[in-house]
């Protein structure tokens, strides 16, 4: 008898949104699993930690049943309670938190453990049926966002499918060989069919840097100016394309005028690079005309991201290149989809007047920092979903002495034992995405990929979904969605959008919202207000936080500085087999990664008499990390490269590497600076 295979979908918070082939051994077991083929974006590829995802789905640690905390909060000592009794002190923690401190006083909470349209985002029906605080996630886009909404208007693009069409790509600040490898596959068609070449630029040299043709590996938060070079000498040397500057954008005398000081000379004392190297590349670029920008989340995790973000958007409205199939310029989709989610989000319980907290500035948030709180209540009690906020969240220490307040109630709906969990006073354990059904809205390509169940729930695991809806109901909530189950939610959803059934999606996997051509190369005009490409963006409508942003294309220096106390700048980029810490309690992955590590140029290593595996110290005003040393000649001279987000116990001293960045909002909209960090480094 031949293998098995069902069809599924990738959960996590990656662009790929992959569509799986998961092999089915029995009811409660899978062996590997493997991209779909049909699936033209996906292409047969999956990354080595899904392959795997086994050693995950049957991991002997699973949580199992609901806990209770017995012990201090963060110390993990739990007993077992039942279900009925769990939901039970949760709604009354809930109930109690409102009659004293009103209803948004309670804040659930979730972030990307999962991208489904139902079991992610179903905890808004929740807050909005009871006026709980809402929420801002930023934790991971949002600047990027902020920068690409200010040029473009919409989360959209060319079909990333394309690429295999081009004659130049360029990856900014992304590192898909490790990070989103079905990318890799459509550049590698166009590298073999048509002598495309890849051109990589990021701040250290990762698995993507080493498979480009030409690599600029720049000083950290100089991305804007790179940009701004470019500009110069395409406008200069002639490359600008002067008719669809006319047509298409906001471009003016005084745009220009602005860049004729941004030289390359200026540009290469900033980013590292040479004169020469700047040049070169901006003719390259400026002479192809299917060039295509593949723009990443990296060089935009600074205080300057969204700016960086709307420098490097303007390159191809300089040249373009947008008008040439295989050309212009790639972010995300996030504004393509057409789903009517009034049901599955409560869209329509949604109180606008309710104060919206910042993801991002949960430690601030819980230590009662008033601007942090936006004007309202301390948070008094929570439920998390999909988020190990503790290790993942900006300023570590602030988060762990805000969730270790004895007078926060803390609910936890997890499937590990993670930092974040021992801090719960109630801890409930979660189904995996092979245990439910959803859609995930694959946001770095066209399609809506559907996920059906593959396998029985695992001991007594429940659903994100049946969670919400069960605690809804001791609460009172009488709004339908709480009745249905996910798969009815699911079809109504689609239903209500015009996209055909659960069924149908089901049995084709996925459903292609790619446009037509002329409307992702915004041909027809721009998303924007004016239909035409901003230069020139109005900061004060993207976010709160736009003072000092100027309405023009700039290179900020709002940045944490090098200085003589903190001579190093610290990035704390993905690993290649880490998904922020999901993963890191698999076999493979740990052997694969080993340890975190504090990579240091060879030259600051030898400076400071450090030599491979000795005992470093890191660290700042916010506090200080143990971990091992390896120089390398990756970064530029002054750069520290922590690889991974590694859980706090892994480390020497058990306190992970994000207790040392800030917390502080980026502008103008939010979100954490993760690669914005001055440092100093010691032998331990």
């Amino acid at each position: 008898m031949g293998k098995e295979f069902w069809k599924s979908a990738c959960p996590h918070d990656c662009p790929s949104g992959c569509s799986l082939e998961v092999e089915r051994l029995s009811s409660t077991r899978i062996g590997r699993i493997r991209g779909a083929a049909a699936n033209s974006y996906t292409d047969g590829v999956v990354c080595a930690k899904v392959a795997r995802y086994a050693e995950r789905a049957h991991h002997p640690d699973r949580l199992k049943q609901p806990l209770q905390r017995i012990g201090e909060k963060g110390a993990g000592e739990f007993r077992p309670i039942s279900w009925e009794a769990a939901l039970d002190e949760v709604a009354e923690a809930f109930v109690r938190a409102t009659q004293t401190h009103g209803s948004q006083s309670v804040w659930p909470y979730h972030s990307g453990g999962t991208m489904g349209v139902v079991q992610r985002w179903g905890i808004d029906r929740l807050r909005h049926a009871f006026g709980y605080s809402r929420q801002h996630s930023t934790i991971c886009m949002t600047p990027a966002e902020a920068g690409w909404r200010a040029g473009v208007g919409k989360l959209m693009g060319p079909d990333p499918r394309e690429m295999a069409q081009s004659h130049l790509i360029i990856v900014w600040g992304g590192n898909p060989v490790s990070t989103q490898v079905n990318a890799m596959t459509h550049i590698a068609k166009a590298r073999k069919q048509r002598g495309a070449k890849l051109v990589v630029i990021d701040v250290y040299r990762t698995p993507t840097v080493e498979a480009a043709d030409i690599a600029l590996v720049l000083r950290p938060g100089s991305d804007g100016a790179l940009a701004l070079a470019m500009m110069h000498v395409l406008l200069k040397e002639g490359f600008a394309d002067r008719d669809y500057l006319a047509r298409y954008t906001d471009f003016g005398a005084d745009v220009e005028a602005h860049l004729a000081d941004k030289t390359p000379e200026w540009a290469a004392a900033l980013t590292g690079l040479s004169v020469e190297e700047i040049v070169d590349f901006a003719r390259l670029y400026g002479r192809t005309e299917r060039s295509f920008l593949r723009l990443g989340f990296g060089f935009t995790r600074s205080r300057n991201g969204s700016s960086a973000m709307h420098a490097v958007s303007c390159l191809p409205a300089i040249t373009g290149a947008w008008k040439h199939p295989g050309g212009g310029a790639f972010f995300i989709n996030w504004d393509i989809w057409n789903l009517d989610l009034k049901l599955a989000w409560g869209l329509d319980l949604l109180n606008p007047t309710t104060r919206v907290l910042d993801q991002s500035r949960i430690g601030p948030i819980l230590c009662g920092d008033e601007t942090a709180l936006a004007g309202g209540p301390p948070v008094m009690a929570m439920l998390m979903q999909n988020a190990n906020s503790a290790n993942v969240a900006p300023d570590s220490a602030a988060v762990a002495k805000g969730l270790g307040r004895e007078d926060l109630f803390l609910c936890v709906h997890e499937q590990f034992m993670t930092a974040t969990a021992k801090y719960a006073d109630i801890l409930l354990p979660a189904a995996m995405f092979l245990e439910y059904d959803d859609l995930y809205l694959a946001y770095g390509q066209t399609h809506i990929v559907v996920g059906p169940r593959v396998l029985d729930r695992y001991e007594d695991c429940r659903t994100n979904h049946e969670l919400i809806c069960q605690l809804a109901k001791r609460l009172g909530a009488n709004h339908p969605s709480f009745e249905m189950s996910a798969v009815d939610m699911l079809d109504a959803t689609l239903r209500a959008s015009g996209r055909g059934t659960w069924e149908e999606a089901k049995e084709r996997g996925w459903l292609d919202c790619a446009q037509s051509f002329e409307k992702e190369h915004f041909l027809d005009g721009y998303p924007s207000s004016d239909g035409r490409f901003h230069f020139k963006p109005d900061w004060a409508a993207v976010g709160p936080y736009h003072t000092g942003m100027t309405a023009l294309p700039v290179h900020r220096e709002n940045v944490e500085q090098a200085t003589d106390e903190l001579p190093f700048r610290l990035i704390v980029p993905p690993a290649r087999t880490f998904l922020n810490t999901t993963f890191t309690e698999t076999p493979s992955s740990v052997g694969r990664e080993v340890e975190p590590r504090a990579v240091i140029h060879p030259d600051d290593a030898a400076r400071l008499g450090v030599v491979e595996g000795a005992l470093v110290r890191i660290g700042n005003e916010r506090g200080e990390v143990n971990l091992r040393a390896r120089p390398l000649e990756t970064a530029k001279p002054g750069v520290v490269v922590v690889e991974g987000n590694w859980p706090s116990d892994a480390y020497p001293g058990r306190v992970g590497v994000n207790v040392l960045i800030g917390a502080d909002p980026v502008p103008p909209s939010g979100g954490a600076a993760f690669h914005d960090t001055a440092i100093w480094l010691r032998a331990a």
